[in-house]
């Protein structure tokens, strides 16, 4: 990498610093010595990564993809097509952990589990097996399900060549948006930072409250399944009177 880059991301790391700096901020530097080691088989390195630990946002790895290629580090495309190859990897290890958990092993640990049943399980295959292709393809593009709709695709035994094409397309639309972002701001790609740590808030607000809708309609249910079953108390003998 040369001198030239480097200032490049040094200036860049100190403007994000400036407008009150994150951990977003110490990964963006993580990637740029990993680019700067490996090449842009580091920004693949870096973006599988994303896939199989969620917290860690593509939305700031691949910007600094493409500002590695707007200084001559490596080209426009082998940014893209690295980065989109390391989305397709990780998401398969995700895929081949579903198809080993199975629908089977997933419904008895689910029986197992409060609030959730095997039957759960059941549907949301079936739906799977129905909305498959949408789920994968556009949820590629959705911060933490990029990573989490891997596993059902595996569970519901989804081909893994069809995985294999959804996965692609929809990773090499979003990794294309987020590094030619990067190539074109330069310096400027923090600016993305800011987009990409609020973006992945509102993500995170719609999840919980989905969670706690859950979690209090199926406490209901549960309350009138029981009520239902426990019946009306027994009117006294008449004999015993």
């Amino acid at each position: 990498m040369t001198v030239m880059t480097r200032t490049a991301y040094a200036h860049a790391s100190e403007a994000s610093a400036d407008e009150g700096g994150s951990w977003l901020t110490t990964l963006a530097d993580w990637t740029v010595s990993l680019m700067d080691t490996i090449g842009p088989a580091g920004a693949a390195i870096a973006v599988g990564m994303d896939n199989l630990f969620p917290p860690i946002p593509s939305e700031v790895v691949l910007p600094m993809a493409g500002l590695a290629a707007s200084r001559g580090s490596f080209t426009l495309a082998e940014a893209i097509l690295w980065t989109t190859f390391g989305s397709v990897f990780g998401a398969y290890i995700l895929y081949f952990l579903g198809r080993w958990l199975g629908a089977d092993r997933l419904r008895r640990i689910a029986d197992r589990m409060p609030l959730v049943t095997g039957d759960d399980v059941v549907r949301s295959v079936h739906w799977f097996e129905k909305h498959g292709s949408i789920a994968v393809f556009f949820g590629r593009m959705v911060p933490l399900f990029r990573s989490l709709i891997s596993i059902p695709a595996g569970v519901a035994r989804m081909h893994w060549w069809k995985f294999g094409l959804l996965t692609t397309a929809g990773s090499l639309i979003w990794n294309s948006i987020f590094v030619m972002a990067g190539f074109l701001l330069g310096e400027n790609w923090h600016i993305v930072e800011r987009y990409a740590e609020t973006f992945q808030l509102i993500v995170i607000v719609v999840v919980a409250v989905l969670i706690v809708w859950f979690v209090v309609k199926r406490v209901r249910d549960l309350r009138r399944d029981r009520a239902a079953g426990a019946g009306p108390a027994p009117e006294p003998s008449a004999e015993g009177s």
